[in-house]
């Protein structure tokens, strides 16, 4: 019977998938599990999202950091939950990810995902015990073309999230070091959006925005023009956003 090899503490039903998101500066990457099988006498290298059936003892959001910190090693990621998946054709599209799922004794029934979305500096990350499993990579996102079961389209819906998300919330900060360059701050921008932002009326905006300070440093030891440094106030953005309602 379908599901007979599922462990008796998680729920057959019901999974989350997360969608980690690694920001570099010049490119936004994604991180994949290389899943490999054989099937019908040819071997594959598919690539999924991370995921994992709930156990019957957490709530989701407590599955989805479970999932992140097997994965990573990281404690308190930032984690959004931004769809429910339950197409009864989400696992049919492919014959070959359905023999996966019974290679490992997962249900043949349509399972719900709860699908999260994450947002790393890679960069940042790396120096405070960011550690990949084996079978995990980053790829960068524009390069992706097909993904295990309907995990392409979370990603597609996860990255649309993602860009309201930078417009209406100060995401991108969390992203920055403390003091930045409107250099760097625009291609944050132009990164996660994958569009090219006009110099000028970006730096306009900007200097409308009054939890955006300038700061008396500039940059040292560069080839180019030192720029100046500018840094986000938390406290004046939640007044701000406050005083428009």
């Amino acid at each position: 019977m379908a599901g007979l090899n599922v462990p008796e503490n998680l729920n057959p039903h019901v999974s989350v998938d997360c969608v980690v998101f690694g920001f570099e500066f010049g490119k936004l990457n994604v991180l994949l599990i290389e899943r490999n099988m054989e099937f019908e006498g040819k071997e594959y290298h598919d690539l999924k999202l991370p995921g994992d059936l709930v156990r019957k003892d957490e709530d989701l959001d407590t599955a989805a950091s479970r999932v992140l910190k097997e994965l990573t090693g990281l404690d308190n990621i930032y984690l959004k939950q931004f769809s429910a998946i339950g197409s009864p054709e989400r696992l049919l599209r492919r014959p070959r990810d359905m023999e996966w799922l019974r290679s490992i004794g997962h249900p043949e029934e349509i399972v719900v995902t709860i699908a999260y979305y994450s947002l790393l500096n890679i960069d940042q990350d790396k120096a405070s015990s960011f550690i990949l499993q084996s079978n995990a990579s980053w790829l960068m996102v524009s390069e992706i073309k097909e993904l295990a079961f309907d995990h392409l389209s979370i990603l597609e819906q996860a990255l649309q999230v993602l860009r309201t998300d930078l417009i209406l919330n100060p995401i991108a900060f969390e992203l920055l070091p403390a003091k930045f360059t409107l250099r760097q701050l625009q291609q944050l921008y132009e990164v996660i959006l994958g569009i090219k932002l006009d110099k000028r009326n970006f730096r306009k905006k900007v200097a409308n925005m009054p939890f955006i300070s300038q700061i008396n440093e500039k940059q040292v030891e560069v080839s180019h023009k030192p720029a100046q440094y500018y840094s986000f106030n938390r406290k004046i953005y939640i007044k701000t956003k406050k005083s428009l309602f």
